[in-house]
Order: C-alpha cells, then structure tokens, then sequence
C-alpha cells in the first residue's frame, strides 16, 4: 500500500510591515545588483548543464578551473560521448566525487543524442529525468536561461533565508516554496543569484559581515552576530 503524500507546510500570512521588509531587502539587492548571474563560466545551455552538474558539493571556482580546460577540448554532447568515462575524468579529477560526475555527464550526454538531437531540453520534466540532474540542477539552469522563475536551494540560500526570517522551512524543498511564495514577482528570476550571493560574500556561515550588509538593519538576526 502506497505511503500517503505527506501534506505540504501552510504557508505563512504576511503582515503589511512584513511584506514591506520584504520588499525593501529584494529592492535593495536589485539596485546593488541589477543583473545578478551564476559565477560558473558557460557559453551554451549544454555547458551550462554539464558546469552545475559538476558544482554539485564543489565550488564554483573549482568547476570552472576544470571546465575551461575540458570544454576548450570537449563542449558537446557528442564531444564528451568521444571522451568517456576514462577521458573525462582527467578533466574533472580536482572535483569531489569526480567518478559519479564522469559516468553521470557521459550518460546524460548520450540520452541528449540518442532523444534529443544533441540539444538541451528546456522543460523541468525531461532535465530531472537526466542522470545527476536533480531538481536544484534542474532549477538553476531554467532560472539562469530566464525559461523558468526558480529558486534552487542550496546551503547558502538556506541559511540567508532563516537569518532574514524568509522561511522556517526545515528542508530545502519547503525553504524553496516558502520563497516562492513571498518573493515579489518582479523578483523571481534574480531572486535565486541575490540570495546566493549574499551567502557566499556577506551573510556567511561562522562570522556574517553584518556590518557590510546592504540589509542589516532588516535583518532580524542582526544582533545575534554583534
């Protein structure tokens, strides 16, 4: 007998000042960074895939030092196909859990070629459905080529979304429809990059730079940290 579908968390009513604090912190990112894009190096929507695909558990730093040698050597599906697992891995060998990304990027590849020309599918169904592409992959590439409004939670995003009191979600999926839901529309598609950001440079995990945040004075965990 089939397990019920555990009931998804009532999202929480928003008070007029609330709603207001929360349009002044996305405001606020939006004029401190207008175009907000991932720091992974892509130039087409393969590279893109194959550069998250490999980001999982690694830096962004760390991926694009391996993919700038790999995609001057292979950037196509039918490239990395040629490669395989053993070419491939020499590439990518600095990465954590290099051996599953090998298998997982050749395999993807070959289901592009076989199912899809050689091109990316832009739709959330058939990308999760590609080895290594979960729905945070998935998400960061449908937001980053403007297809979908997403916002991929990683531990970054996690974090500065309960230290602004964005969400009391207890896992990524419930932080992510919490942010969804409250995110200003005009927001959406950058949302994602700013919180990211703002993770990863100033509301870092052990010593938050609380006094070079843009929002500080919104933030609600500001004095946990002075």
């Amino acid at each position: 007998m089939a397990k019920p579908a555990k009931p998804k968390p009532a999202l929480r009513r928003l008070s007029p000042t609330e709603k207001a604090r929360i349009q002044s912190i996305f405001e606020r990112f939006a004029a401190a960074t207008p175009n907000p894009r991932t720091e992974l190096r892509f130039k087409t929507p393969f590279t893109l895939l194959v550069a998250v695909v490999l980001s999982a558990q690694a830096t962004d730093k760390s991926v694009n030092k391996a993919t700038e040698k790999l995609y001057a050597v292979a950037d196509t599906p039918r490239k990395i196909i040629a490669l395989g697992e053993s070419g491939l891995i020499p590439f990518i060998a600095s990465i954590g859990l290099y051996r599953t990304k090998a298998k997982n990027v050749v395999r993807l590849s070959q289901i592009l070629v076989e199912q899809y020309g050689g091109e990316v599918p832009l739709n959330r169904e058939a990308l999760q459905a590609l080895p290594g592409v979960g729905r945070k992959t998935a998400s960061v590439v449908l937001n980053e080529l403007d297809i979908e409004p997403a916002i991929a939670v990683d531990t970054h995003v996690f974090r500065v979304a309960h230290r602004l009191k964005l969400s009391r979600g207890k896992t990524p999926d419930q932080v992510e429809q919490d942010l969804m839901a409250i995110t200003p529309e005009p927001y959406l598609t950058r949302a994602h990059h700013w919180l990211i950001l703002h993770g990863r440079y100033t509301c870092v995990a052990r010593r938050p730079k609380c006094e070079a945040c843009l929002v500080a004075d919104l933030c609600p965990s500001r004095d946990l940290f002075l």
